[in-house]
């Protein structure tokens, strides 16, 4: 089999993955204690809003509600692959998920995005030096270090860093994204389309608000990637070609880098896919701590206080597409990355 046929493969592969995640994010909301149906049409307070049994009736027949559940499950399918993610709850005033999905969505990549690239680049590098200087110094020192950052819990070191610098140091914010009451940004329209861009003051206090969030995600992630690279480093090191790199009298930096670190890079590959699939999803805790509004905000305010299952149920599976995509792809550079691997 070749390539185009181990592509096809996966896909094939990947649609059925989809489907069973799809399958398991049905099952999960439809046997939860609560019925997210009720709730979802409860009328607003004071009455203001409040649905008809006629337009109530309506909706169960649109939404296929009045259906046994084989029905419902297939057209939940079809929703979910044509991301119809319809409206969020009551609560949050029937807006479209995707709308409020895309409010907290950038947030999350810049916080995400910003320090995952510093942690892979980071452990990666400082891996690489260990693995070069092993059973010395800088060697212990980065090993003990990274496990101690790596076991600390991240809502620990959150809250250690808004002590230091936010309340005794005072130079960084205590969290949220941007100081309260900063003014809009810029606006300008190109043949009639409005488009919006941060001012520099902007742009330097959402820096200054991003620095502690990400310096904890960082610090917390980069001892996984730096452990993992020591390892593969450490067995590609000892492998006959290093040694004849040697000889042929290449740079210590060829030998590792260009020979060593591409040859050890599969498993490091696979982890970094992982992570970027995982970047959708947000960090939890992290955004909880310092009131960061992303996804991984929204997906607790969404359990904890607004029961919001349509938001849920969208950012379930969003995250699992993007995990599920990444892995797809991490497959696919084996091949580009080492020679070796054949499609069969």
């Amino acid at each position: 089999m070749g390539l185009r046929g181990y592509i096809v493969k996966r896909i094939i592969y990947t649609f059925f993955l989809i489907l069973f995640v799809l399958t398991l994010n049905f099952i999960i909301f439809e046997i939860m204690p609560h019925d997210p149906l009720q709730f979802f049409l409860a009328a607003p307070k004071a009455g203001h809003g409040a649905l008809t049994s006629i337009q109530i009736a309506q909706i169960y027949h649109q939404w296929g509600l009045d259906q046994p559940w084989p029905v419902r499950y297939v057209k939940y399918i079809v929703n979910m692959l044509t991301f119809n993610f319809g409206l969020s709850a009551p609560s949050t005033g029937r807006q479209p998920v995707v709308r409020i999905i895309m409010t907290y969505l950038p947030n999350t990549l810049i916080l995400m995005g910003l320090s995952t690239i510093f942690a892979i680049l980071i452990g990666v590098t400082l891996g690489v030096l260990a693995a070069y200087k092993r059973g010395g110094l800088f060697d212990s020192a980065s090993v003990i270090t990274s496990l101690v950052t790596f076991s600390l819990p991240t809502f620990w070191m959150g809250l250690l860093g808004i002590t230091i610098f936010a309340i005794d140091l005072r130079i960084l914010p205590t969290g949220r994204i941007v100081d309260l009451g900063m003014p809009p940004w810029t606006a300008f329209s190109i043949l009639g389309t409005q488009f919006a861009l941060p001012t520099t003051t902007e742009i330097m206090n959402r820096i200054t608000h991003l620095i502690m969030p990400v310096g904890v995600l960082t610090l917390f992630s980069y001892g996984g990637y730096l452990l993992l690279t020591r390892a593969t480093m450490l067995e590609a090191l000892t492998e006959d070609y290093i040694l004849t790199a040697k000889a042929k009298g290449l740079k210590e930096r060829t030998v590792i880098f260009k020979h060593a670190l591409k040859n050890a890079s599969l498993p490091i590959i696979t982890s970094s896919a992982l992570s970027i699939g995982f970047l959708i999803g947000g960090a939890i805790i992290t955004e909880t701590v310092f009131s960061y509004f992303g996804i991984g905000w929204l997906t607790i305010n969404s359990i904890m206080i607004t029961l919001d299952y349509p938001v849920l149920m969208a950012i379930f599976y969003i995250t699992a597409l993007c995990v599920i995509m990444a892995n797809f792809v991490s497959d696919l550079l084996y091949g580009v990355i080492d020679p070796r691997i054949k499609y069969g």
